[in-house]
């Protein structure tokens, strides 16, 4: 990620493009600068920054499937003026200074929604921002990774080889911190194309609405019963078998956030099911499971057998619903033809409206309109199915005015037309 155009663009160091059109960004134009681990550098960037021009380019770091949760372990931010800094939100968890420098300045990521929750924690909130990713979906643009927004629009090759690795590792070695300084090194340059090219699709204020809602979503609610989010649950059906689903996660959350260790890394979702299917009753029957027959799973035996006992011994009372926990939210719509077809029939015509809206424009339809809205629209509409009462439901449930406008006269009509 980058400031906007200079003079300086011309010194960026690139090696011999592979291919015609995409030139490899190998080397950050200033060079890769140390990572700022003190109160008195942290000083010396906010005083930079504050004093920088233009937009500024932010970017994070996490240690997503190494440590637990999603805390950040590197920021990156570029100005114009000001260069690029790498900080350690390790070494500095206040960066608050830093935000209070940029009020009012907008503030460029790619998928805001990912970093901004920890950005937040370490007391960086933007006052606007541009959302690199969100404004390739508004453009139809069929990949909207950063690697290939940066190649399709501004033809360089943004390389993402270290995007997974272990960034709570220090030192950080040089080659990733080379890699995170080039994350930030022409982010603005593509805001500038993007936005010239959203104002010549009409997007721009469609965009300028999305961009704020994602500024001003606050974090989601903790879920009811995290537990049942265990990848292949699916096979698990009778209630007993749940419960013992429901001890094995817990004891794994509460491992994992002692030792700061990604929950994966400590059990695997797929040794969970394997235990509730088979509920063994000893540690040697646990044991004999192929996914307790790891080193790291034996090492904690005891404690797994210790989880499937709770599991077994859980009063009937105290057993988890088959079904999940209840929810306003509609039923599978692969029910609705049994259980409402005329809701079923509204569904129908309403995804084909949004299809059709989907293509006409090239935005993606979860883009056009949240698919859960729609489907609750249609499981339970408003007494009158015009456009105002169609359009006040959307606004309701969070819709932007540009969606609604774009929507809601053509779902009055395709909704009366069904009744």
């Amino acid at each position: 990620m980058e400031p906007e155009p200079s003079a300086t663009m011309t010194t960026d160091v690139r090696t011999p493009p592979p291919e015609p059109d995409v030139v490899p960004l190998v080397q950050p134009v200033d060079g890769v600068p140390a990572v700022v681990t003190t109160a008195a550098e942290l000083a010396d960037v906010v005083d930079a920054f504050a004093a920088g021009t233009g937009p500024v380019a932010v970017d994070a770091e996490r240690a997503s499937g190494y440590r637990y949760g999603q805390r950040t372990y590197l920021v990156q931010v570029r100005r114009e003026g000001a260069g690029t800094a790498l900080i350690d939100p390790i070494a500095l968890p206040d960066l608050s200074a830093l935000s209070e420098a940029l009020v009012g300045v907008e503030w460029v990521l790619h998928a805001a929604s990912q970093d901004l929750p920890g950005l937040a924690e370490q007391g960086m909130r933007p006052t606007r921002i541009f959302d690199t990713e969100l404004g390739a979906r508004l453009l139809g643009l069929e990949r909207v990774g950063l690697a290939a927004v940066v190649a399709d629009l501004l033809g360089l090759g943004l390389a993402k080889e270290h995007s997974a690795v272990d960034w709570s590792t220090r030192p950080l070695p040089d080659e990733w911190l080379r890699y995170a300084a080039l994350d930030v090194e022409v982010l603005v340059e593509l805001r500038a194309v993007m936005a010239e090219r959203l104002a010549q699709a009409g997007k721009a204020q469609w965009a300028a609405e999305e961009f704020e809602a994602v500024r001003l979503t606050p974090p989601p609610p903790p879920r009811l019963e995290p537990w049942r989010r265990v990848s292949g649950l699916h096979v698990i059906r009778d209630a007993r078998r749940l419960a013992v689903v429901r001890e094995l996660w817990t004891a794994r959350d509460r491992n994992a956030r002692e030792r700061d260790i990604s929950p994966g890394r400590v059990l695997p979702d797929a040794a969970i099911v394997a235990a509730a299917q088979a509920m063994p009753r000893s540690v040697e029957a646990l044991t004999a499971l192929p996914s307790f027959s790891g080193k790291g799973a034996r090492r904690r035996i005891t404690v797994w057998q210790a989880a499937i006992q709770r599991g077994l011994a859980t009063p009937e009372a105290d057993l988890p619903s088959v079904r999940g926990p209840k929810s306003d939210a509609p039923p599978p719509p692969r029910t609705w033809a049994d259980r409402d077809p005329d809701a079923a029939a509204r569904l129908a015509a309403a995804r084909e409206v949004v299809t059709a809206l989907s293509a006409e424009h090239t935005v993606p339809v979860e883009n056009l309109l949240q698919p859960d809205l729609l489907r609750r629209l249609c499981w339970s509409p408003p007494p009158v199915l015009d456009a105002e009462s169609i359009g006040a439901f959307l606004t309701a449930g969070g819709a932007r005015a540009w969606q609604v406008t774009l929507t809601a006269p053509l779902l009055a009509e395709a909704l009366v037309t069904d009744q």
